[in-house]
């Protein structure tokens, strides 16, 4: 279909799944593209430009590339950027020419992935920015859409930040809740390390919980909800001996202060959750 590969992602599935969903595949009198079928004949053939009407970061070209091959293999595309390339409003974005049916029936979902993901990097590559700090690493969180995980991962990187655990099988990450039922950060973090547990990330609330859980062999702490001059002292406290991350209430206004504290990491929950979708068009010509 194309190149494009993630580890644990099926793009052929994806892509097939997304289509069955449009086209309403196993629901009665679905199978189709009903518009285009009443209007447009079969061997009509079009032209289109993707292009984008907002400044972006790019990501999803190889995806939507994806979604048009899938209905029609020979349809000629031309990438005109890379995902990943800061893009000015106006600047084309990709060249498609083949089947007139198929490059409508695709344009929605193709657009929507791109749109979706454009709008994640380009608001990562803001939290960059606005960061301002090359001493500390940007990462998203698991607050993802089910099923677009690995794809919105993806555009965090091209956005420039860093992932976090892709899910819950790379690391174990102690919170509140795991603490309130073990009874204390000490112990929650002794019984992921009797468990053979490698990599331990403890959420800290407080100052008082950090010697316990660095004690116990947490591998990293995660600050929470902590500001600026408590997260200096935290950082002091923890003197170097594992790496540290901030995260909660963390936005635009925020992020360059919480960084500046020391802390190796900040995290962000809203680069995936919440991200605003790219402005991006499809505009098609007869042949």
């Amino acid at each position: 279909m194309t190149d494009f590969a993630l580890p644990g992602f099926d793009l052929s599935r994806f892509v097939s799944e997304t289509l069955a969903e449009d086209l309403g595949i196993g629901l009665p009198n679905g199978g189709r593209d009903v518009t285009s079928e009443s209007v447009i004949p079969a061997d009509a053939r079009f032209s289109g430009v993707m292009d984008s009407r907002d400044a972006i970061v790019v990501a999803g070209l190889p995806v939507a590339m994806a979604f048009f091959r899938a209905l029609d293999p020979g349809m000629e595309i031309e990438l005109l950027v890379a995902d990943g390339d800061p893009v000015a409003p106006g600047t084309d974005l990709m060249r498609l020419k083949g089947n007139a049916r198929a490059m409508l029936t695709a344009e929605r979902s193709a657009l929507n992935i791109v749109q979706h993901l454009s709008g994640v990097a380009t608001l990562v590559r803001e939290y960059v920015q606005a960061m301002d700090n090359p001493d500390c690493t940007l990462l998203d969180t698991r607050k993802t859409i089910p099923g677009l995980r690995h794809l919105e991962k993806y555009a965090v990187r091209m956005g420039g930040g860093s992932n976090h655990r892709m899910g819950l099988w790379d690391a174990a990450m102690i919170k509140d809740n795991h603490v309130l039922v073990a009874g204390s950060v000490r112990e929650a973090v002794q019984r992921a390390v009797s468990a053979g547990v490698k990599e331990i990330i403890c959420e800290v609330d407080r100052i008082d919980q950090i010697e316990p859980a660095l004690a116990a062999g947490a591998t990293r702490l995660l600050l929470d909800n902590m500001e600026p001059p408590t997260l200096r002292e935290a950082v002091a406290l923890v003197a170097g001996r594992v790496p540290t991350e901030a995260s909660g209430g963390i936005n635009l206004d925020t992020i360059k202060a919480k960084a500046a504290t020391g802390v190796n990491y900040v995290s962000v929950g809203r680069l995936t959750q919440s991200a605003p979708a790219a402005d991006i068009g499809l505009d098609f010509t007869a042949l």
